[in-house]
């Protein structure tokens, strides 16, 4: 059984990919300083899967702590590196706070998987690598164009680095850019939890509908766009989780062609912010309460995936459509309006 490290085990993907790798075989450990997430969430990795999931409560912006990690696992076979800051609104305002920590935390995971010899690297990236594309759908080929925020470029310059570094290494590398990842895990044990107001749109209509949030805005319907509002590609949270597993035994197969790979993780059908807010009063039987605002700096106006080749070449699959996301996430608020206690009190760390 291999070992996998994920890196940002109690957040919202990556609690997600660690229930999809135990469920596929694979043993894990997590290392979380959950400074923007909640041990808690490793309860609900539990009932769901059975295992007891360990987690290193260390800042991978600590060298020495980092390193100490891979001294007491020496048979780590891969890393999933999820662990970053990730609100475009807060890397306008605080940049240098998002390139310190998103660039030094890669980095000093490489330096250990070279001290360590970790054979297989899978990279958290974002659809964000290509900022307003000429064209859509992008495939993976899709010339970068100049990032929208800081955090769309500490995911070009995480990109730039691992690339470069897989030149020199022994890893063999996979690039997983993703699109909108919304939704909760079908048995509604785990979802996602953002600290504070909600900078991503699906949480702020779930807050809004159960009235945590009294009123949410749409950043601009002014944009060119068969509404007026932005394009996403939302693809269910599960989705991209299992996609992560195939990425990881993609690598210990040796079936990848080049040493760094690129895939592209959406639907390929993209969905305005309105035509969201429209599936959500479908599915909840709740009408919204929102407003339109000025557009909000940082955001890309259109994009998503072209996904053919993450499909042929992982053998991805995608479960779950847009009701399907809508559904869970709504259930997933309710069960934290019902947990409430649970979640938001000071968190306690489990191990």
């Amino acid at each position: 059984m291999s070992k996998i490290l994920v890196t940002g085990g109690c957040g919202y993907i990556g609690s997600h990919t660690i229930v999809d790798l135990v469920e596929n075989g694979f043993d894990v450990i997590s290392v979380d300083n959950n400074s923007r997430s909640t041990p808690r969430i490793l309860e609900g990795i539990e009932k769901i899967t059975g295992k007891k999931i360990k987690n290193y409560k260390v800042d991978l912006c600590n060298f020495d702590d980092t390193f100490a990690i891979f001294q007491e696992n020496s048979d780590i076979s891969g890393i999933i590196h999820f662990a970053a800051y990730k609100a475009v609104g807060e890397s306008v305002e605080q940049p240098l706070m998002y390139f310190e920590n998103n660039l030094v935390s890669l980095i000093n995971l490489l330096k250990c998987v070279q001290e360590f010899n970790i054979p297989h690297f899978v990279f958290s990236s974002s659809c964000t690598v290509y900022g307003n594309p000429d064209v859509i759908p992008v495939t993976e080929a899709t010339p970068p164009k100049p990032a929208e925020s800081p955090y769309g470029y500490t995911k070009q310059m995480g990109e730039q680095i691992i690339n470069e570094f897989s030149k020199t290494a022994q890893a063999q590398c996979v690039l997983l850019r993703y699109f909108n990842p919304v939704g909760a895990h079908p048995s509604i044990l785990i979802g996602e939890l953002p600290i504070g107001r909600p900078a991503n749109l699906i949480p702020a209509i779930t807050q809004t509908a159960i009235g945590k949030l009294p009123q949410m805005t749409v950043h601009g319907a002014d944009y060119d766009t068969r509404d007026g509002s932005c394009i996403r590609d939302f693809i269910h949270v599960s989705d991209i989780a299992h996609a992560h597993t195939l990425a990881i035994k993609y690598l210990i197969e040796g079936r990848n062609s080049k040493r760094c790979e690129v895939f592209n993780l959406g639907t390929g059908n993209g969905v305005t912010v309105l035509e969201a807010i429209n599936a959500f009063e479908k599915v909840s039987g709740v009408k919204l309460n929102y407003v339109i605002g000025p557009r909000r700096p940082g955001d890309v106006i259109a994009i998503y995936a072209n996904n053919d080749y993450a499909v042929k070449s992982l053998g991805w699959d995608i479960r779950y459509g847009l009701e399907d996301m809508m559904s869970t996430a709504w259930k997933w608020e309710q069960r934290l309006k019902l947990d409430e206690k649970f979640y938001q009190s000071k968190p306690v760390d489990l191990n």
